[in-house]
């Protein structure tokens, strides 16, 4: 698999029949779901539904995880993410992934943007330069951080460093988006404004997000999936699942009568 970007094509994501295991806990069980180009996706459920364990699927982050095992596929444009021939440094510059704590790196805000292209190789420092600002332009954190953008990210407003992680992703020119609670550890405030941000993403990215956050995924999402147990209970249009679910667990989730 190549970071190049491919054609232009309907169906970006395609998942089929996929398991993760964490030892013997089935965390997720069989799910299917297909997600076009330049759409958005959210992912809800409770706590240990599964959501976060199909972002991390699909970044293979779980290989990381000696206790996971991942069964199932998933590709993108056609081809196959979990296949022991994938370059998996490329895969992720093409999905990047921001988690619920900002995965800031103890170096400056500049630095951290570029990070993925430094380590791609690039050098020129009128490149950098440049996808350092578009990054955080994309990010609407430019006009607020270009003078503090040699200092310590880790010393920086938390929703900034959030931000700053979304740029870094950015940077390396992805096609997919994947969001774990981004907004987690921000207040009401904070998160209104990362909200702002994706809803602007929205326009050039395929997105999933997965969130604890119902507004969040009522506002930025186009198809909602809602997850039980490791599997997808009703999916749809977001307007559809949030004004007329089909199953009564889906009604009683978003009605906050049930949180599993």
């Amino acid at each position: 698999m190549t970071p190049d970007h491919p054609t232009s094509v309907e169906t970006k994501l395609e998942v089929r029949d996929l398991h993760v295991w964490f030892d013997k806990r089935h965390a997720v069980r069989g799910i299917s779901l297909d997600v076009a180009d330049r759409k958005t996706v959210a992912l809800i459920g409770a706590t240990g539904s599964g959501r976060s364990a199909v972002l991390r699927a699909l970044n293979r982050l779980h290989d990381l995880d000696p206790s996971a095992r991942v069964e199932g596929s998933v590709k993108i444009d056609g081809a196959e993410v979990l296949g022991s021939t994938t370059d998996v440094p490329a895969l992720r510059r093409r999905m990047g992934m921001i988690f619920g704590e900002p995965a800031t790196l103890p170096m400056t805000a500049y630095e951290n943007v570029i990070f993925g292209l430094r380590a791609k190789g690039v050098t020129d420092e009128r490149t950098l330069d440049g996808a350092s600002e578009r990054a955080l332009r994309q990010v609407m954190l430019w006009d607020s951080l270009q003078k503090q953008l040699h200092e310590n990210a880790l010393s920086l407003p938390l929703d900034w460093q959030q931000r700053i992680c979304i740029a870094r992703a950015l940077a390396v020119g992805p096609e997919v988006l994947l969001f774990d609670d981004p907004a987690a550890k921000l207040d009401p405030v904070a998160s209104q404004q990362l909200d702002d941000v994706i809803f602007r993403l929205r326009r050039d990215f395929t997105i999933l997000i997965a969130t604890n956050d119902l507004h969040q995924a009522a506002r930025l999402s186009d198809l909602t999936f809602y997850m039980v147990n490791g599997e997808i209970a009703e999916s749809g249009e977001t307007l559809a699942i949030f004004n007329r679910p089909t199953d009564s667990r889906t009604e009683d989730f978003l009605a906050g009568r049930a949180w599993s």
